[in-house]
């Protein structure tokens, strides 16, 4: 067996309320209907977070990540509260990074020199469009105007470390348009750019009243048209749907896409942490739904441990996301697996020219991104039986 390395640690926390639930999202988030319950809620996420502190023994926690839902539904001192409680439970780096999403909504802006202050270091704003009609359909409770306002009061709070999230392959839109999508967004100088296509996702709105989207070809010179004129622009591509000036790739999903270790707190959270002792590899879930969950959240934490066989996907569904690949030692440190547990299937897809090996780096290659769903897929196949006391039926 290889030797298990303990990997950086983040904190994911997860607000589960939106003013309007788009039709597009699958994520677990909720209509607000009336007053938001944010003390009751904050105290949950507090009980929470002491609780699943005790499970990681005083590691340092690099990236905060205060997600939804709109957690700037919350305010401020909500917000402050959770980061005081983050730092008195676990050791924050003083460098942390600590990002809170937002909508550029009226309802939720105004406060961003605020969120600053209790602690917040970087912001991703929803914009998706700057087409007002897009938005509509997107069913978006912002136009494109508040966008621009929000980006302003972003820079005027010193927050100029933001995320815009955008959106192409839209119902009707052509390549000038998400071309124009991308040039609105350049004029507001954001750091980092997500550029993602619509997808249609089971159990959404969207689902069950699909719109109109442009078909596969279509869809795929959007992408190159974009990501041309992002790099034209010093955006670097290093995930399949990121792109950021130097020195500003989001810390946070790095170590997501890197297997790194999180903690996840709030409704519906997920989390992954490593037992140092064992090597076991534990998947955690929280109960959905915010009144169970608010109800008792020490009790509704679900725990898995990931079986060694399952390990090869679950790295390589994260890792193969980066346009720069990983090195063949950082798999083995972060599942305690040998490389030759992949690398005949590596070897396969090198031959077929969907990965690259370069020196210790294996990386997917500019095919192996476009068909990326059906590299992942190669290692859902049966993993050969691993020997050793790898620990992983230990019960945790």
């Amino acid at each position: 067996m290889s030797r298990l390395l303990t990997p950086p640690l983040s904190l994911y926390v997860h607000f589960p309320w939106c003013v309007r639930k788009c039709p597009y999202c699958d994520f677990n988030s909720y209509t607000l209907h009336g007053e938001l319950a944010e003390d009751s809620y904050v105290r949950a996420l507090l009980s929470d977070l002491e609780s699943q502190s005790v499970e990681v023994g005083g590691r340092e926690v690099t990236s905060i990540f205060l997600g939804g839902g709109t957690p700037s539904l919350f305010s401020p001192e909500a917000i402050g509260r959770v980061l005081d409680a983050a730092r008195v439970n676990m050791a924050v780096a003083a460098d942390a990074e600590v990002t809170l999403e937002a909508n550029p909504g009226t309802i939720e802006r105004g406060r961003f020199d605020e969120y600053h202050s209790a602690g917040v270091t970087r912001v991703s704003l929803g914009a998706q469009s700057f087409d007002d009609g897009q938005l509509v359909a997107l069913g978006r409770i912002h136009s494109s105007g508040e966008t621009r306002r929000a980006a302003a009061e972003l820079h005027a709070a010193g927050l100029h470390n933001f995320n815009l999230d955008l959106m192409y392959s839209l119902s009707g839109q052509n390549l000038d348009a998400a071309l124009r999508d991308v040039e609105e967004a350049l004029q507001l100088h954001p750091a980092h750019i997500s550029h993602y296509q619509l997808t249609i996702e089971q159990g959404t709105v969207f689902a069950g009243d699909p719109p109109e989207l442009p078909g596969d070809d279509a869809a795929a010179d959007m992408l190159i048209a974009c990501r041309d004129r992002l790099g034209e622009a010093g955006y670097s591509r290093y995930e399949v749907s990121a792109y950021a000036l130097p020195g500003m790739r989001c810390r946070h999903n790095l170590n997501y896409w890197l297997f790194g270790d999180y903690l996840g707190v709030g409704a519906g959270a997920h989390g992954k942490h490593t037992i140092s002792a064992t090597g076991a590899v534990v998947r955690t879930q929280q109960t959905r739904e915010p009144r169970r969950y608010m109800a008792d959240p020490r009790a509704s934490l679900a725990r898995r441990t990931v079986p060694a066989q399952d390990l090869p996907f679950e790295f390589m569904l994260n890792a193969l996301r980066l346009v720069d690949g990983f090195e063949q030692s950082g798999f083995c440190a972060r599942t305690g697996l040998e490389w030759d547990v992949v690398a005949a299937r590596v070897d396969q897809l090198v031959e077929q020219g969907l990965l690259e090996i370069r020196g210790p780096v294996c990386r997917p290659s500019s095919r192996g991104l476009e068909f990326l769903n059906d590299v992942l897929l190669r290692f859902l196949e049966e993993t050969p039986k691993m020997t050793g006391s790898f620990g992983l039926s230990t019960a945790v």
